[in-house]
């Protein structure tokens, strides 16, 4: 990702938007589609751009990358992302709060959903071809909209309902940005292991099992007492989010 300038954007609620280098930051209202956005504008508009949409009860945005490593690796910039987003929510969280991922795109607190990450790449672009660019793109629910009462569905809540008081959908992705350039960082100076690590860790834990990320960012699963390995493909899971409500186009209620 190139250097820039850091940038600061007005929000939605007249507060600014500080992003670190290389990050130039697309806002969008209320009604906009960041991750659709950023796929439209990423070919002309380059790595760092960071499209999000100005709204309170969503953290929405997406960024625009620029590989250096054939589709099949490429892809693992999506645990990047998913790290970063973890760390944000973490950065913000309340003593003794549990930030998960259920494999490989959704993040929950406390067990609860509130949002997960995806990520696009060209049409047409072969798998041992370097793309011009990728789009990681997320969405966390920071209040909630429903009207049901706190607490009544414990597979999904909001960062309002876990604790998380006076934190802004703006910080979750000044947050995001900050945590974005530490993993990438990490990888660039310690491999991708250091990303795997940090992945990894965030999934429930299951006990007499043994998680590795493949190079091409399949989940490999060793089980205690077995020899075969267990292989979760990535690629189909991509397809389609788990978390993402298609009637909605919001994290899952």
């Amino acid at each position: 990702m190139p250097q820039g300038t850091r940038t600061r954007a007005k929000t939605q609620v007249g507060q600014e938007l500080d992003l670190p280098p290389p990050f130039t930051a697309v806002r969008l209202r209320e009604v906009g589609d960041a991750f659709t956005h950023a796929i439209s504008i990423a070919g002309e508009q380059g790595a760092g751009t960071l499209v999000y949409v100005g709204r309170f009860d969503l953290a929405e945005f997406a960024v625009v990358l620029e590989p250096d490593e054939p589709l099949a690796q490429a892809r693992r910039s999506f645990y990047a992302g998913m790290v970063a987003l973890a760390d944000a929510l973490a950065a913000h969280a309340q003593p003794e709060t549990t930030i998960s991922i259920d494999w490989p795109d959704s993040i929950s607190v406390n067990s609860g959903l509130v949002g997960g990450g995806r990520l696009h790449w060209p049409q047409g672009i072969s798998e041992t071809e370097t793309p011009p660019w990728l789009v990681f793109g997320a969405m966390i629910r920071t209040v909630s909209m429903t009207g049901v009462e706190p607490g009544l569905n414990p597979l999904a809540t909001a960062m309002e309902e876990a604790g998380f008081t006076d934190v802004m959908s703006n910080e979750v992705v000044e947050s995001f940005s900050r945590n974005f350039m530490f993993t990438i960082d990490a990888w660039q100076e310690s491999g991708f292991g250091a990303v795997a690590k940090s992945y990894l860790a965030r999934l429930p834990i299951e006990k007499g099992t043994r998680r590795d990320i493949d190079d091409n960012g399949d989940l490999m699963v060793r089980r205690m007492g077995k020899v075969e390995v267990e292989r979760k493909k990535l690629l189909p899971q991509l397809a389609a989010p788990t978390w993402l409500d298609p009637v909605s186009k919001g994290p899952r209620a």
